[in-house]
Formats: structure tokens, sequence, C-alpha cells
């Protein structure tokens, strides 16, 4: 099985978003360079320095599935079916949306109904030995608190927002997490890519 890995881009007070959810200059790095690529599922382009772009190569290369939550999945309109890295998405909501499901028959999504260990389970099938994407604020955390995370990866961006709708983690339920030495630290520009990984 890989590994599964909770990924957000976050303000350096770790927020993702601010209160109105946009994101103010939280993505603006992913058009701050040389190096133009496109994303795995060809919807646009993005401009990345070398460092950040080598780095951009390796994660998304490595991807099996993402495990998102309805929030994010309605605010993204379901990503009209295809997600921008092209993997399957598996969905953590108490309602699927059966509308969307029928106007997207062959789109990769699941939506899973009884809870996040469920989705996860189901997203690592799909992946299997690679890696399952967690993002989301709220599927994070509860992922964190149920001990089924092996790393955290933070594309961390030089901005402190104040106050904002949606934490990275928020509050958990245990007191803390301890999490190891980065594995990576890659500096580029607007941005500070580091992977931790989560001690037992």
């Amino acid at each position: 099985m890989g590994r599964v890995v909770a990924n957000a881009i976050t303000s350096l007070d770790g927020y993702v978003a601010r209160q109105d959810d946009s994101i103010g200059p939280l993505f603006d790095w992913l058009q701050n360079g040389e190096v133009a690529l496109p994303t795995p599922a060809g919807d646009f382009t993005v401009h990345l320095t070398p460092p950040s772009a080598e780095h951009w190569r390796r994660w998304t290369s490595s991807l099996g599935a993402l495990v998102c939550g309805r929030t994010l999945f309605d605010v993204a309109g379901g990503w009209q079916g295809r997600h921008t890295l092209d993997v399957p998405v598996v969905v953590v909501t108490h309602r699927p949306p059966t509308d969307w499901v029928a106007a997207h028959p062959d789109a990769p999504f699941t939506f899973v109904t009884d809870g996040v260990g469920a989705a996860v389970a189901r997203a690592r099938e799909l992946a299997g030995d690679r890696v399952v994407a967690v993002t989301g604020g709220t599927v994070a955390r509860q992922c964190l608190d149920l001990g089924l995370l092996d790393e955290v990866a933070v594309d961390l961006v030089p901005v402190v927002l104040g106050e904002g709708n949606r934490p990275f983690f928020g509050r958990l339920s245990s007191p803390e997490v301890l999490l190891g030495n980065p594995t990576v630290c890659v500096p580029g520009d607007r941005v500070l890519h580091l992977v931790f990984p989560v001690l037992r």
C-alpha cells in the first residue's frame, strides 16, 4: 500500500483560505516561474521556478488517488468530472450529489457516506502502491486524529492572512501530534515545499 499524505497550500499562520473562502496570494507561486508545465489533466498550465517544477513533477507523478470532503468538491464544482491532478477522487459526504453523478457517469469519483476511514481505505484500493493525497482541512484533521496519515506535505506561502475560514487542520481531538524532521525542504519563489513524516 502507498503512503497517505495530507497536502495543502497554506499561509504562514496555517490558513488555506480567507474568511470568504477566497485564496488571496496563496496560489501566486503557481504562475511566477519560467518552467511551463501542463497539469496532469491538461486543463491549464502552471509556470514554476525550476526547484518548484521538479518538486511538482515528483509529487504529481507519485499520486494514485485523492480524498476530499464535500465542501471542497462543491467549491470546485466537482472539477467538471475530471480532477486537475487526473487521479480517481474519493469524496467524503453524507449526501452523494445524485444530479452530478447522473451528469458525469464516467467520472472517476466515488462518494463514501460511512466516514473518513472508509474513504481512505477505498482510495488506497484505487491507488495501489501509489500515494493517496488527502486534501481539505476537515478531512485532513480527521485523518490525523484517526492515525491514518503517514506524512504531511505543506506548500508554505510567506503571507500572514491574520484570520481565515479554513485552517489546514484546526482543532484536533488529541492534545498534539508530533511530526518528524522534514524529509523534503525545497525553497521556491514565494513558496517553501515541506514534507514531514507523522510520528506514531
